[in-house]
Parts: C-alpha cells; sequence; structure tokens
C-alpha cells in the first residue's frame, strides 16, 4: 500500500501543481493548450522512438500475454464506443470517451508498479503493455476520431483524408520510425539519444501539470458520464482481464498478474493530449483521468491485498 501511494501521490502533485498555477494566475489562460502541444509534438514522440528503437524481441514478444492484454483492451474499447454511439455522441467523441475506459497509464505508473510487485521480470511485461497501449490502441482511437471529424462526400475520399492525417499525426509516426529503426538495426547516434532521453523525459510533468491547468477552468457539470468510464477502466477491464488471463489462456502467474494489475491502472494522460490536440471538450475524459488516478489507490490495494 505504501508503494502505491508513493507512486500515485507524486503523479497528483504534479496535477495539483498545474491546478493551483493556473488558479492563481502563474499559469496564463493558454498554458494546457500550450504544454500539451509539446507534449504531443516534441516530448512524447521522442520517448515513443527511443522505446521502441531500444526494445529487444525477447523484452516485446511473449504470444500469450499480448493476445490476453489486447484483447482486453480492445474489447473494452470497442463496447464503450459501441455504448457512447448509442447514446448519441459523436462519433470523434466517443472515440475520446473509449480511449479514456480502455487507456491504462502504463507508462507512469504501471512500470515502476510491475517492478516493485514482480521483480526485475515485471519490466516485460509492462513495456509490452505500454507499446499496446500507446501504439495500438492510440492509433486506432486516432482512426476512430479523424474518420468522425472528415465530411467528405465519399467514402474513398473520407478514407484519403484520413490516412493524411495519420501520416500527419506525430503519435502515429514517432513509433513507425522507431520500429524502423530497430528492424533495421540503425544505432541511435549517442548525442541523439541523450536529445532523445531529455525530451521523453519531460513528457510525465508536462503532460500532467497541463493537466492540472485544464481542469481549473472547466466546469464539473460539463462532465456528464464519468462514473460509468471510471468504473468500465477500474472494475470491468481487470475483471475481463483476470477472466482470460487465468480461464481462458492460463498464463504463468507472474505473466497473469502483471496482466491484470496493469489493467487495473487509472486511465492515462493520452485521451486529455488527444482531447486538447484535436480541439475537442476535455472536461469528461480530464475527470475521468483525476477519478480514476484516486480510486485506483484502493483497486490496487485490494488486488494486491488478494494475491501478494
Amino acid at each position: 500500500m505504501s508503494y502505491v501511494l508513493s507512486t500515485l501521490l507524486p503523479i497528483f502533485g504534479l496535477i495539483l501543481t498545474g491546478f493551483i498555477c493556473r488558479r492563481t494566475g502563474r499559469l496564463g489562460e493558454t498554458a494546457a493548450s500550450e504544454l500539451n502541444r509539446f507534449v504531443v509534438w516534441l516530448s512524447l514522440p521522442a520517448l515513443l522512438i527511443k522505446a521502441t528503437a531500444l526494445a529487444s524481441i525477447e523484452q516485446i514478444w511473449h504470444p500469450q500475454f499480448i493476445l490476453v492484454y489486447s484483447l482486453s483492451t480492445l474489447l473494452v474499447f470497442a463496447a464503450t464506443l459501441i455504448w457512447k454511439r448509442r447514446s448519441g455522441r459523436s462519433l470523434a467523441d466517443s472515440g475520446l470517451d473509449a480511449l479514456g475506459a480502455g487507456y491504462a497509464n502504463t507508462g507512469y505508473v504501471g512500470i515502476p508498479l510491475c517492478l516493485f510487485v514482480l521483480g526485475e521480470a515485471g519490466l516485460q511485461p509492462a513495456l509490452i503493455a505500454t507499446l499496446i497501449v500507446v501504439c495500438v490502441l492510440f492509433s486506432i482511437a486516432i482512426i476512430v476520431i479523424e474518420t468522425g471529424l472528415q465530411t467528405e462526400g465519399t467514402a474513398l475520399a473520407a478514407a484519403r483524408k484520413v490516412g493524411l492525417a495519420l501520416l500527419k499525426n506525430p503519435l502515429v509516426v514517432s513509433p513507425l520510425i522507431g520500429i524502423f529503426l530497430n528492424v533495421a538495426a540503425v544505432p541511435i547516434p549517442d548525442p541523439a539519444l541523450k536529445f532523445l532521453t531529455l525530451l521523453g523525459e519531460a513528457t510525465t510533468p508536462c503532460a500532467l501539470v497541463s493537466l492540472g491547468a485544464f481542469l481549473a477552468h472547466r466546469h464539473a457539470g460539463a462532465a456528464v458520464g464519468t462514473t460509468g468510464l471510471v468504473l468500465i477502466k477500474l472494475v470491468v477491464h481487470p475483471l475481463l482481464t483476470w477472466f482470460l488471463a487465468f480461464k481462458v489462456f492460463q498464463l504463468p502467474a507472474m505473466w497473469g498478474h502483471a496482466a491484470v494489475l496493469l489493467s487495473a491502472l487509472p486511465t492515462g494522460t493520452g485521451p486529455f493530449m488527444l482531447a486538447e490536440y484535436y480541439r475537442r471538450e476535455g472536461a469528461l475524459v480530464s475527470r475521468t483521468i483525476l477519478l480514476s488516478t484516486i480510486g485506483s489507490l484502493f483497486t490496487l490495494s485490494f488486488y494486491l491485498y488478494l494475491y501478494f
């Protein structure tokens, strides 16, 4: 419990810092948007390029775990997308909501948590889950959002416009660059690696301070439906993963527990970044991030108490 608290409290601290700075005028009205642009266009792409370029095949290849985590995450995303569309939300906003329900905070919370609970072996499932969430789920969500935003008259024209938009999106292009460097065995020069490292390390504080600044000037009434998304993220997602991991695919204990822990994580800042990037109303996803982070203190502690 103490480690979970020590991991999550700094995250709250950064969000609170952004909130206080915005409320007291230390950060201006456009601070959330500008910080988010820095994350989307510079720091997060640098992090993704470095992670995908340096990952070894042994670190990212465990077929059953990949299947379990991908299946549970994508099922949650698809079910939430259908639910939101049937409730009258636009396709673009439904895609953001669905991302909020399935986008686990694997990078900021999952990696240190798995290392503490499972030891050095926990780094492998945490890295795999991070790549699935950031590269696969994020890309699918971007496709859904881009499709929802297109107004072209024909399916072919809309598909062409979506494709061009994806090719211009730094969060899609950057992992592809890293994968290419990895597969082609192209070494990253030391100065370039240090450059990517410095930029990448700015992702966490900037994203969370940006989120806090955003929360400081949004009204609570704009976030109707938060409870449902938080329950899906903290209860439905880990329960579905537990069922797939232990009852269907019968993963080894370490990999199974890692899958559940990584599914039980709170919503990461990715949905908020996309909401800002596409200029969509972000009150719902931002409160989902905040409330799921608070709730995860209890759900993660409960699972750790039961199985460790």
